[in-house]
């Protein structure tokens, strides 16, 4: 079962770098993620959904390439691609993977305009790597699906790895 992590930063560019960071820890297969989304609001107070994968791309892609198949079936590939990826892009564009996009748009209402929030659907992590390695940017944990209990003890472990990461004041 996965868990889901909405944390909000004070801008999208400290957002950004979280996905990002999350995206080269999954590299190190330290986390495995099924979802990684930043959500903006903007100083106008519209909601932006930053995804990481684009179904629309990734249904016309294989909707071209299976067009062109059944096309050489009926001599016409070209034509067959052009429909197969039409298709898919629209099939793609409605296909809503991972963190439920109106949930992330819910939350993200109650962000400040101008700041941004990173929504995390983690199927596994290596806690004692991640945690360390996410907290360092900051951030409040808005929402997650752990228990209370678990809930708590993620905040302390993250308020203890900021405490042992923090520079020493003069």
């Amino acid at each position: 079962m996965s868990n889901l992590f909405a944390i909000a930063y004070p801008d999208l560019a400290t957002a950004r770098a979280v996905r990002d960071e999350a995206v080269a820890l999954q590299k190190q297969r330290l986390i495995e993620l099924e979802d990684a989304v930043v959500v903006e609001r903007r100083e106008d107070g519209k909601i932006k959904l930053h995804q990481q994968v684009s179904t629309t791309g990734a249904g016309a892609a294989s909707g071209a390439v299976w067009g062109g198949v059944i096309g050489l079936l009926f001599f016409m590939p070209f034509l067959g691609a052009a429909v197969g990826g039409a298709a898919g892009a629209a099939v793609g564009a409605t296909t809503d993977i991972g963190v439920d996009d109106d949930f992330m748009r819910q939350v993200g209402q109650h962000l400040r305009p101008g700041t941004a929030a990173v929504f995390l659907l983690v199927r596994t992590a290596t806690a004692d790597k991640v945690v360390p390695a996410l907290a360092r940017f900051g951030g409040q944990i808005i929402q997650t699906s752990l228990s209370a209990a678990a809930e708590a003890d993620l905040k302390a472990t993250v308020e203890a790895s900021r405490a042992h990461t923090a520079p020493a004041s003069a």
